[in-house]
């Protein structure tokens, strides 16, 4: 170990009396330990009045100036920092000395670093008339104000020059913090600092003449705030909740606070610690977790069997942490936040039913839920380690018995799915199931009263009669006589054990076609069944029947017949269009197509078969071509003069027997001038070759009477 070196930065000992310390700057080499009562170095402060009331106060506490001005340690340190502190206070004047510590290979550049001004202090050169050594001041400084802080020299004498600062702090914002006595180079503050606020100031000064000009300078004066402890640590980032499993080892972490502090982090001032103030509730035990007092971090202490969150008071916990500052010194600041630490549940407890057997009653075809099943577990209500899953696992082979969850309950909802018939089972057990939506921890399993027997018994009821088959089919030709059997229905009552008659009886019959007997069940036609009526959907006529049982109250079964009709050539064809238009100049004589069409079915309709009747007078007016099986044109031999003419055309379909049907088509010639057709004045030039034939007869009969 190497005794301290000093190193002097600035000494104004052949000066005027300067209150304050005579020197303020220090650098001394770092030892491998300062050993307690050690002397550091010697301090020389004078407020220039005989220093009534001197006080020192060291930045780390590890240290103490006495009376005469020594720094020692208290205690053995090895690790004091990159620099020291010392704030003197007497009745006159107070000053703040600054002592770095230094490693053994920068202490061999120091002092010429200094001469240089190449550090971060602003020293002045050796031969700078200018001698501005850096200012110390703590914050939150009681007034009077204005406060002397420091002084700036100059070597050549002030005869005939100024001193002037400027920088940020004196003329520019935040302005008028630091003034300078033009004379004497007193350096004064005007008001309280924060640190938070600003920590460092960075001005110039320099000697101008009494016209302004510059003489010397401008060199820096560097303005550090001294912190005070004079913010509170703050819990910025709450709410703080965090969540642990119950039955945790002991020592698990929970979660992490951490608070802030804006005073300097460097200091003690900002150097935290946590405590844990108050738990809520106290059981079972009221030191159910720990912080670490250096990272805030929370863990558990209990064993895991304490952390049990089905016999705790209350799954959640509410912790009063404090952080405070000075490293958790009594005189340490201190702010308090709330974590709120909730336990988890994990299914450590299978769910259990509420009784062994339970009873259920049901009416033979009646489906929907039957009992509800009740099951207990303390887990939590609202995780999948507390919802019950049902299942059937024994005793329903035809499915006939389905069981879902109540999710507000948790109750079994068991339901009757297919209607249960009384005449082949009155009675029913099944055997269930209840497990959790999660799965059980590994050392837990599901007993014996997660399953329960429901016995179920089934009453009888009057049910209706049932048709065999159903729906019934037949088939039969339409037209046939009234009168005419279409079938015989059959239907029997489920309840075999009661011995009732039935009786039929017609329950809807849209064409009225039908009836039955009421007690065969034979069906007769009591109509024509036509294919072609609207009643009648894709050749397929549909009844509806009753059977009624001699209960009491009766009961009724409904079925249904459906009767397909085949088609007998019973409609003749019918032709279209049945007029049609043509120029009296016309080029073109093709006048129309005609087609043919028919309501029963092939083969009893096309190919058809298209003819003209005979026509009269010496000359064919006009010709009919068969285009296909269903169409055919009408020909003009000839033009005609402007007048309406009466066609008559036959149609033959292709049924056995085939049927005929004649109709008239309607041709109008017309007059056709610039694209337009006139026939106004065809009905008074109206010709009928019916009328010219019934007149022809008429005088032929004539002749022979």
């Amino acid at each position: 170990f190497f005794p301290p070196q000093v190193l002097l930065l600035a000494c104004a000992e052949d000066l005027e009396c300067v209150p304050g310390f005579q020197q303020k700057v220090f650098y001394i080499e770092k030892p491998f330990e300062f050993t307690e009562d050690q002397l550091v170095l010697k301090l020389k402060f004078d407020d220039c009045k005989g220093n009534n009331k001197l006080n020192f106060e060291v930045s780390n506490p590890d240290f103490v100036v006495e009376v005469d001005g020594s720094l020692v340690a208290l205690k053995n340190v090895s690790e004091a920092g990159r620099a020291l502190f010392v704030h003197a206070r007497s009745e006159q004047a107070e000053d703040m000395a600054e002592i770095f510590i230094l490693e053994a290979n920068e202490k061999r550049g120091a002092l010429k670093e200094m001469l240089k001004l190449e550090g971060n202090l602003g020293i002045p050169r050796q031969k700078r008339a200018i001698l501005a050594t850096p200012i110390l001041i703590p914050e939150n400084q009681r007034p009077p104000f204005p406060r002397l802080v420091g002084k700036v020299i100059r070597s050549e004498g002030t005869e005939g020059v100024k001193f002037r600062l400027s920088g940020k702090g004196v003329d520019q914002d935040p302005k008028g913090i630091f003034r300078i006595n033009e004379m004497s180079g007193d350096v004064s503050v005007t008001r309280t600092l924060d640190r938070e606020a600003i920590a460092n100031y960075e001005l110039e000064v320099e000697v101008v003449d009494t016209i302004g000009k510059t003489v010397d300078g401008p060199v820096r004066l560097d303005i550090s705030v001294i912190d005070q402890n004079d913010n509170r640590p703050m819990f910025k980032e709450g709410p703080y909740v965090g969540h642990v499993m119950e039955g945790s080892a002991t020592g698990t972490t929970v979660m992490r606070m951490t608070a802030f502090d804006a005073d300097d982090a460097s200091t003690d001032n900002a150097l935290l610690r946590y405590n844990i103030l108050k738990q809520t509730p106290t059981k079972p035990s009221p030191n159910m977790f720990y912080i670490d007092p250096e990272k805030g971090d929370i863990v558990t202490v209990v064993p895991p069997a304490l952390l049990d969150r089905e016999t705790m008071e209350s799954p959640k916990y509410e912790l009063v942490i404090e952080a405070k500052d000075m490293g958790g010194m009594d005189v340490g600041l201190t702010g308090t936040a709330t974590a709120t630490i909730l336990i988890d549940d994990k299914n450590d407890h299978p769910p259990e039913f509420t009784k062994k057997e339970f009873q259920a009653t049901v009416k033979e075809g009646v489906t929907g839920v039957i009992v509800n099943l009740t099951v207990g577990d303390r887990d939590d209500p609202a995780t999948g380690a507390w919802r019950a899953v049902y299942s059937i696992i024994n005793g329903n082979p035809g499915q006939s018995f389905e069981i879902h969850t109540n999710p507000q309950t948790n109750e079994g909802m068991l339901s009757v799915v297919k209607p249960l018939d009384y005449e082949i089972s009155a009675f029913h057990t099944l055997l269930i199931k209840v497990e959790n939506e999660d799965p059980l921890i590994p050392d837990i399993a599901y007993g014996p009263s997660s399953t329960a027997t429901v016995q179920i018994t089934v009453e009888d009821v009057n049910e209706g009669p049932v048709f065999h088959p159903n729906p019934m089919a037949v088939t039969k030709q339409e037209n046939i006589p009234i009168g005419s059997v279409v079938l015989t229905v059959n239907a029997t009552d489920p309840d075999t054990l009661q011995h009732q008659t039935i009786r039929y009886s017609v329950y809807k019959d849209p064409a009225g076609w039908l009836e039955i007997n009421p007690t065969n069940g034979t069906i007769g036609t009591t109509a024509v069944l036509d294919r072609e009526s609207p009643f009648v959907q894709n050749n397929v006529y549909t009844a509806l029947f009753l059977a009624i049982d001699s209960g009491n109250p009766p009961a009724t079964g409904t079925g249904t017949l459906h009767i397909t009709l085949e088609d007998v050539n019973d409609n003749v064809p019918s032709l279209y269009p049945t007029l049609a238009k043509v120029c009296d100049d016309a080029k073109d004589l093709r006048v129309v197509v005609l087609g043919a069409s028919d309501k029963d079915l092939h083969p009893n309709t096309d190919p058809f078969k298209f003819e003209l009747s005979k026509q009269s007078g010496p000359e064919k007016l006009w010709r009919i071509n068969k285009l296909n099986n269903t169409h055919a044109q009408v020909v003009l031999l000839q033009n005609l003069k402007k007048a309406n003419y009466n066609i008559p055309i036959s149609v033959t379909d292709s049924g056995k027997p085939p049927l005929t049907n004649t109709t008239e088509l309607r041709l109008q010639v017309c007059t056709c001038k610039k694209s337009k057709m006139d026939c106004s004045a065809t009905d008074a030039l109206h010709i009928s070759l019916t009328l010219i034939l019934l007149s022809l007869l008429s005088l032929f009969c004539k002749s022979f009477a």
